[in-house]
């Protein structure tokens, strides 16, 4: 798939869920409820316990099912690997022109992080397929799209299922989410049922933000 197919896949439910931590044998269990729940795109940060394995291990067993990607990437090196893996889009917490321009050439979706106007707009003419607003804030956002609408946003770090519908309706074409929805209770209990219900309940309110402003 190439980046904007990519895109548009991240775009239909608009919300990556985000896997930070040690979730070694619960990826495609995680990635199950993810997609029952209509979710369209999984990121596995590459500060994680076996990041790249848990990649690979989701694509092959679901395919473009769900999209998965490789987040906290910080180096031409390690976006390698994780496209490697089988990563099909690849998130940073900052706005590196030389891995945004790794990715750009090669039609590979990437998230480069930015948070001033200055680096969203160079994130932009290097070459980024969407724009990471990290850390996210309501008002600041809204502040910043004013003279930048023309960028595709996806806020992460401080959104959560009460207001990611907010940020939809400012404009942002999708959420970033982690522990706010995923966290270690899902490997306790009933704790994947738990994690699904959140999740298709954030789907929901995404779409119905998304209609509304439609």
């Amino acid at each position: 798939m190439n980046a904007q197919e990519v895109r548009s896949g991240i775009e239909q439910s608009g919300f990556i869920a985000i896997l930070r931590g040690n979730y070694a044998g619960w990826f495609t269990r995680i990635a199950q409820a993810l997609i029952d729940a209509g979710a369209t795109a999984m990121e596995v940060t590459f500060n994680s316990a076996n990041a790249a394995e848990g990649i690979r291990e989701v694509r092959q067993t679901f395919g473009d099912a769900i999209l998965m990607g490789a987040g906290t990437v910080l180096t031409i090196q390690t976006a390698q690997v994780a496209l490697d893996a089988g990563a099909q889009f690849i998130v940073a917490p900052n706005t590196n022109p030389d891995l945004i321009r790794f990715c750009a050439e090669r039609n590979i979706c990437v998230v480069p992080g930015a948070y001033t106007a200055t680096e969203v707009m160079q994130a932009v003419e290097y070459g980024a397929t969407l724009v990471k607003l990290f850390p996210a804030d309501l008002t600041y956002f809204k502040n910043l799209r004013g003279p930048l609408n023309h960028v595709p946003f996806v806020p992460t770090g401080g959104v959560e299922p009460s207001n990611a519908a907010d940020f939809i309706k400012l404009g942002a074409v999708a959420v970033g989410m982690g522990s706010a929805i995923i966290g270690e209770y899902v490997k306790h209990g009933d704790g994947l049922k738990t994690m699904q219900e959140r999740a298709a309940a954030l789907v929901r309110s995404i779409q119905a933000a998304k209609t509304a402003s439609s």
